[in-house]
């Protein structure tokens, strides 16, 4: 098979912090993970790829969209192309102009679809959608939830095939004993108050801080319920800081909630390892849904279970009860009492550890999301359309690691 991928998410060589985010990081590690697997498995790959910072990507995409329609169709034209899998519905806009031009040199195209990407709330885009769907033959979206965004938005039920994001197993070091991780984590930051709680809880969150993230709320409807001894760390930026700072200033919580910013790769490893939780209190907002939730795989990887929202495309990733609890959207009372259950239980903690590490690289690790991956897009090259959907409504990857 003769593979071509299109990207206009990836950072700039050798800096990652430059353009970072789920999307970001699928479309990097599927592009590593294709080109490395390219020889063993018949596949003869090759990516069409723009790599910009965060703040020049949109001013970058257009010329690249225009560069890479001209490559792809030149690759139909002589016959050098069998599949083009998008990375994203931004890149799957090029199969609307070339379209009948691909599909008059028998070549299948898919795309991948995140979330944000479907459901972006700007009219003449909603418009656009439904084409774009039209144009593809596949269309791969990485949870149940953001499938049924694109059903909403005119996708057809035999076009949809969900793909789970994957984790770089050796992105992070592996997790050592808690008392070591913590002092490693209090080393890595500035030495400024608060310190982490040395027999507490440490619970921690990582985004891009915008409404659906939930950490406002969490910070003000949880965090004063909390004892005293229940700390939270929040990494990353964005609009909401201001409505986060507010609650930590109304609920005097200073002493307990420390704001990190965005932080680089070692640093946020020793957050994943030191912390005891990582929570993931998304509330509903319209047209911004959480396709899937990217961190939640790097916390599990790290050895640290989650208590999430249940909502949107957590649910395909945390497995209740294995890798972390799911619990009421905005039910205050719900939060508190799956993280009030590990407070004074290191046993109980160091076993939800063990099981959140081995259920996210089992589940997760990219080997078995590429595998799925190229299993989905030979049965597109040799049928036509994807491969049915499995019927217990799981993604691929959760049906393979369980049986």
């Amino acid at each position: 098979m003769r593979l071509l991928f299109v990207s206009h998410s990836l950072p700039p060589e050798g800096r990652p912090l430059a353009n970072v985010g789920g999307m970001q990081r699928v479309a990097l590690k599927l592009h590593e993970t294709l080109e490395a697997r390219a020889d063993a498995n018949a596949l003869d790959y090759d990516a069409l790829l723009l790599r910009s910072t965060w703040r020049t990507v949109h001013l970058k995409t257009p010329l690249f969209l225009a560069r890479a329609g001209w490559q792809i169709a030149r690759a139909a034209r002589q016959n050098a192309v069998d599949v083009v899998l998008f990375s994203s519905m931004v890149t799957a806009s090029l199969a609307v102009p070339l379209q009948g031009l691909l599909r008059r040199h028998g070549v299948r195209t898919a795309a991948i679809v995140h979330g944000l990407d479907v459901t972006t709330p700007f009219p003449p885009y909603q418009w656009f959608v439904p084409k774009v769907f039209g144009a593809l033959d596949a269309v791969l979206p990485v949870s149940r939830a953001t499938r049924q965004a694109c059903l909403d938005r005119g996708a057809a039920p035999t076009q949809l095939r969900v793909v789970p994001n994957g984790i770089d197993t050796d992105r992070f070091e592996a997790p050592a004993d808690r008392a070591t991780a913590r002092r490693a984590l209090a080393a890595s930051v500035e030495a400024s108050p608060p310190s982490p709680p040395p027999d507490g809880l440490l619970l921690c969150s990582v985004g891009r801080q915008v409404e659906r993230k939930g950490t406002a709320w969490f910070v003000d409807a949880v965090m004063p319920r909390l004892p005293a001894d229940v700390h939270y760390w929040v990494a990353g930026d964005g609009p909401e800081l201001d409505t986060i700072e507010a609650a930590i200033a109304r609920h005097d919580l200073a002493p307990r909630v420390r704001l990190l910013g965005r932080i680089p790769n070692d640093t946020l490893g020793a957050l994943y390892r030191g912390a005891d939780l990582f929570v993931m209190p998304n509330v509903p907002v319209e047209d911004d849904m959480e396709g899937f939730g990217i961190v939640l795989l790097e916390a599990g990887q790290c050895g640290t279970p989650a208590v999430a929202a249940r909502l949107e495309g957590i649910q395909d990733v945390i497995a209740d009860g294995v890798n972390g609890h799911l619990v009421a959207p905005q039910s205050p009372d719900a939060f508190v009492d799956a993280i009030a259950a590990y407070r004074n239980d290191s046993e109980a903690l160091d076993a939800a550890a063990q099981r959140a590490l081995h259920y996210t690289e089992d589940t997760f690790g990219w080997p078995a999301v590429a595998d799925t991956y190229l299993s989905v897009l030979r049965t597109l090259w040799r049928q036509g359309t994807p491969p049915a959907p499995d019927t217990t409504g799981r993604p691929p990857a959760h049906s393979h690691a369980a049986g």
